[in-house]
This record gives C-alpha cells, structure tokens and sequence, in this order.
C-alpha cells in the first residue's frame, strides 16, 4: 500500500500540486499545505514545516531528506541523494546536481557516460541565494551562505560566505579572516 501511496503522491505533485501559486501569493489558498502533504510522503525523509514552492521539481524524490523548517525555492531543480538540514534556506531556480557525465572516453557518446551519483549534503542554517548551482559530491556546512548565482564546485567550510564561478570564499560570517 505505501507504494501505491507514493505514486499517487508523485502523480498529484507533478500534474496539480507543483503548478499551484507560490506560497506567499495573496491567492494561494493552501498551496504550501498541499504541497507539503504530498511531500512528507514522497521523500525519503521530511521533517517538520517544510516548504516545497511551487514549480519545484525533484525527480522521484526517492532519495531527498529536508529537515525541519527548510524549503525549495521556486522553480528549484533538485536531484537525490541530497539530505538537507534544518532551517536551510533555497533561493529560486537554484539547481542542485548529483550526477555528472564524462568526456574521457572517444568511442562511447557522451550522453552514455554517466558518473556514479555522488550524494550533496546541506548541513544546518544555510541559505542558498537565487540560482546557485550546487554540483555532485558537494558538502555545505553548517551557517553557510552561498551567493546569487554561485557555482560551487567544492565543499563550502562552516560560515563561510561564497560567490562567483567557480565559488570562492569571500568572508566568514564567525570574524574568522580569509
């Protein structure tokens, strides 16, 4: 029955819940509740207070755990594994990315050259600003804040403030110096 469950869930996440208004539109009439319901049972983990907001897209879910009071920004294209902490916070159309493809290889095309998934981990307090990418086998730890339309391509110390392509550390938020 919880497999039934689940796509059922998925089904009325992707053909109604993830097209209705965001969740601070005047005229959302309980879109964040519905879309927090299918949630908790689409994820391998959901904790309390999320907030999914509308256009998200996260594939199956399957393999996502958010913690409490965390939430996907509009238009968020996400892929599992991803375990995000609690009280995280992510920006509109930030993509977060778990695979990768290859190009070593001459005689197989590209699109066939898949890496192993390669989990990110969003540990507690962090926001991720508007349209950052987040790409495989990435760790943002604890209080981090990654600036608009940052690529991170390596793991993001506790504190630090990041920004650019590829991201660098641009302060720490603890009076550390760079």
């Amino acid at each position: 029955m919880r497999k039934l469950s689940y796509y059922i869930c998925l089904a009325l996440y992707y053909f109604f819940a993830r097209h209705l208004p965001a969740s601070d539109a005047p005229y959302s009439l309980g879109s964040k509740q519905i879309r927090r319901f299918l949630c908790k049972r689409i994820f391998k983990y959901a904790g309390k207070n999320i907030n999914i907001e509308h256009g998200a897209f996260f594939a199956s879910g399957r393999e996502i755990e958010i913690g409490d009071n965390s939430g996907l920004g509009l238009n968020c294209r996400v892929t599992g594994p991803l375990k995000i902490g609690k009280d995280v916070m992510i920006g509109p159309d930030v993509m977060i990315f778990t695979q990768n493809h290859r190009n070593d290889r001459l005689d197989i095309p590209m699109r066939l050259q898949t890496d192993p998934k390669r989990p990110v981990v969003i540990e507690d307090d962090v926001w991720i600003a508007a349209r950052a990418i987040i790409l495989p086998g990435v760790t943002i730890h604890k209080g981090a804040i990654v600036g608009a339309g940052a690529v991170v391509t390596k793991d993001v110390p506790e504190y630090a403030v990041v920004g650019g392509n590829p991201a660098r550390i641009i302060k720490f938020r603890d009076g550390r110096k760079v």
